[in-house]
């Protein structure tokens, strides 16, 4: 078998190069799934597009972020897209187009962090994915000295609730009432509590305002809401209790108004956000003024409770990182929040380092210090087993604090650290100056983005990210040789347009810097990009002939984890030629492996770095709705889909641990068992969780490397019918102290850790086999690959 090819360095990418200029044709996406993400997630329906279109408008979009676009790196930019060979990320492939160079960048940043409520919620109402740090050191506001929150909604706005139809869609949305009541059971008294309601916690007119009270009249935009709770935020960091705020929401469109700037989804109302205030209020405010809670945990449920209103503001789900240090006394209820607090709507991880790893696997001593890192270690554990979380991050091995880049951040008293041209803060900046000199001193004053891949500044920063997939960038038709014997022409050109996929992607994420951005002195300061494969696995396979075990063995594996940590090089040296050339700061960190959730589906491949999630399973999507516990019938509210998806077949069931929503399960077979791995193919179940810690370890080395790195995210899946809570220490404590970030999940067949269900869920191939022929074809094939699922004898043909 020949070694991984590689070429003369292509600075310039000149013409000659490997995808050369002519218009490739695109990529089709996998049937069923990658459709349905397609259609969900990337293509914009009014223009009719396939992935060649989104491809045209992303590169044009992209390249036109340099100071000077060249033409042709954006047709070589438009053919790696196009083929799959650059993924880039799910919200670029959406939002990408002619107009992004006037578009701010929080729409295109995956990952960000933040010090305050108010910035959190703003970047989650723009799509990204937050970390906060909820260390004692890092949570200057006590919400016990809030003001006084009134609120307010014009009788005449449409969503103002006038008739009976509309106080019980108001008495639901605020759960005055079980959700999905109908009107038989919209009774006079439940109308009466609705209207009870209205009356004790809305001011009814603004003039009826007490004296001296300030109206803050909610702009109708993610800006205006995020403005909204900064005014709050800062007033109750200035300690104004004595002072009375009316938030004033009758400017917010009605829901399911159009957003332009979201490809027209629906606006969620100003209900949404009087129902996150009115929270607030009731469970932090309150409570914080009657004492007894700490500024970290009223952070925490400040964040959670704004938090839920991005879940249905029509842009995306909310995705947050939550994290608090080892050391901190109130970490111990910390890691209980989730499972006793219902705080759900962010992934919880304890900040250790090698000091506490080194008290947990110690003697016993008389230090206290030892005796609590065990004790945290033995809760976190228990709870992680019992529902999944919290995890662990190795804080001082995040690349920031290894290098002292965190702490050379400068402190901003005036906000010019937060400022850009569509949100500039002015009510908290004092709140973000004491906290920037806060973070200065701090002991971990980086976290992570949710996924735990990319390594953040506390007060705030991005990365954007991208994914290569190099299976993709293969120029013959894969059927077309043997795994692991590409013909040598064939085999030189896919190298050489995986590098350059590669050495795009980078140049690619270094111009989307270049955006008007909320955090631009910090990204001017940093530069930071991740760039990382997908569908490793099957290029493993293909180009190498190796299996997952075959890579353990680095020897016998020595091309393939050649070829990474050479394409490695290659990412960091565009990196910093590219930097170099535009003059802007060479990026501290340039190689990450993401999850790849959206953009791996587009084409079946595996996720990131992980191991296929089965081989033949249900793939379980949530739904909003429920049905009538003693009719059976869907209730009012139900999303159209759901009785749809059901009479044509697919397996769909109600969730009881989320009131109010759906599953449906989508038949799927992963493309690596359709590549002819045979007993080679190992999934995730099948891994030992020593064998997927070696898999990250060699990630770490060959791809992430010593500088420049972020991590890699990985959640690997131990299985408590396998092993019982003392093993699953144990494998903590041995193998978590040797990596920079890892999820561990437990997990097992009957769902009794406290997950109802799980995303994916095995079926045995026989009852597979019955599911994907009890499902009606219909006119809408989404999810489920025909051309591969048909099991005519009950074993799916590989």
């Amino acid at each position: 078998m020949d070694g991984f090819h590689t070429h003369p360095r292509m600075a310039a990418l000149l013409p000659g190069a490997a995808f050369g200029e002519a218009p490739l044709p695109a990529r089709a996406l996998d049937e069923g799934m990658g459709v349905a993400v397609g259609r969900r997630t990337v293509f914009r329906p009014e223009d009719g597009e396939d992935f060649g279109r989104v491809a045209d408008r992303v590169a044009a979009g992209n390249t036109a972020l340099a100071p000077a676009p060249d033409m042709r790196e954006r047709a070589r930019l438009r053919n790696a897209i196009a083929t799959g060979a650059l993924l880039t990320s799910g919200r670029h492939l959406q939002h990408g187009d002619a107009g992004q160079a006037g578009r701010n960048m929080e729409v295109f940043t995956n990952c960000a962090t933040a010090i305050a409520s108010f910035a959190e919620f703003y970047l989650l109402l723009n799509g990204s994915g937050v970390g906060r740090a909820y260390d004692d050191a890092l949570c200057p506001v006590d919400w016990a000295g809030a003001p006084t929150l009134l609120l307010h909604l014009s009788p005449d706005h449409a969503d103002y609730p006038r008739d009976r139809a509309a106080l019980r869609r108001f008495g639901t949305e605020l759960n005055l009432l079980p959700w999905g009541t109908d009107d038989a059971g919209f009774d006079a008294a439940a109308e009466a509590r609705v209207r009870d309601f209205l009356a004790a916690e809305l001011l009814s007119d603004l003039a009826a305002a007490p004296e001296g009270a300030i109206i803050h009249r909610v702009a109708d935009s993610r800006e205006g809401w995020a403005k909204a709770v900064e005014r709050l935020e800062a007033m109750a960091f200035a300690g104004e209790r004595d002072r009375v705020l009316v938030m004033d929401l009758s400017d917010v469109r009605p829901a399911g108004s159009p957003i332009r700037g979201m490809q027209g989804r629906p606006a969620s109302g100003p209900v949404s956000l009087l129902r996150g205030l009115l929270n607030i209020r009731r469970h932090v405010l309150e409570p914080a003024r009657a004492g007894g809670m700490e500024p970290w945990e009223q952070a925490l449920l400040v964040d959670h409770h704004l938090s839920v209103e991005v879940q249905v503001g029509g842009a995306r789900r909310a995705a947050r990182m939550a994290t608090k240090s080892w050391r901190d006394p109130g970490v111990l209820r910390f890691i209980r929040a989730k499972s006793e607090g219902g705080l759900w709507t962010a992934n919880n991880s304890v900040m250790v380092d090698a000091e506490f790893w080194g008290r947990v696997n110690g003697p016993e001593d008389a230090d206290p210090l030892t005796a609590h890192a065990k004790a945290v270690f033995a809760e976190a554990t228990r709870c992680a087993y019992i529902n999944g979380e919290p995890g662990f991050i190795n804080g001082d091995r995040l690349e920031d604090v290894r290098t002292g880049t965190a702490w050379d951040k400068p402190v901003h008293a005036d906000g010019r650290d937060f400022r850009s041209a569509r949100y500039q803060v002015d009510h908290a900046a004092p709140l973000l100056a004491e906290a920037a000199r806060r973070a200065a001193t701090a002991r971990f004053p980086v976290t992570t983005n949710p996924c735990g891949e990319i390594t953040l500044h506390v007060t705030g920063g991005y990365c954007v990210i991208a994914d290569f997939a190099p299976l993709l960038a293969c120029p013959a038709d894969l059927d077309s040789f043997a795994p692991g014997e590409a013909p040598g022409d064939v085999a030189a050109l896919w190298d050489a347009r995986v590098e350059e996929s590669v050495r795009l992607g980078v140049r690619f994420l270094i111009r989307a810097n270049r955006m008007d951005a909320l955090y631009g002195e910090e990204v001017r300061r940093t530069n930071r990009i991740g760039i990382g494969p997908t569908g490793l696995h099957e290029w493993a396979w293909m180009r190498f002939g190796l299996g997952f075990h075959d890579l353990l063995d680095e020897a016998r594996s020595r091309p393939f984890w050649g070829a990474l940590a050479r394409l490695s090089e290659a990412a960091k040296a565009e990196a910093n030629d590219y930097a170099d050339a535009l003059g802007m700061a060479r990026p501290v960190t340039v190689t990450t492996v993401k999850p790849a959730g959206t953009t791996s589906k587009l084409f079946g491949l595996t996720e990131g770095a992980h191991l296929p999630a089965r081989r033949q399973y249900l793939r379980w999507v949530q739904f909003k709705g429920t049905k009538d516990a003693a009719t059976g019938e869907w209730l009012p509210g139900t999303d159209p889909l759901l009785p749809e998806y059901e009479a044509r077949g697919y397996p769909a069931r109600t969730l009881r641990s989320f009131p109010g929503m759906s599953i449906v399960g989508f038949p799927t077979v992963p493309l690596a068992l359709r590549l002819g791995l045979g007993p080679k193919l190992v999934t995730a179940p099948e891994a030992s969780p020593a064998e997927q810690y070696a898999w990250l370890r060699l990630l770490e080395r060959h791809w992430i490397g010593e500088h420049q790195g972020n991590q890699v995210s990985y959640t690997l899946k131990v299985y408590t019918d396998q092993v019982d809570l003392d093993a699953f220490r144990a494998i903590t404590a041995a193998e978590q102290p040797r990596i920079r970030c890892c999820s561990v999940l437990p997990s097992r067949p009957d769902h009794e850790l406290g997950y109802e269900y799980l995303p994916e869920e095995e079926v045995p191939a026989g009852r597979f086999a019955a599911i994907v022929e009890g499902i009606a074809d219909g006119a809408v094939r989404e999810a489920v690959d025909w051309a591969h699922l048909q099991c005519a004898s009950g074993v799916c043909p590989i």
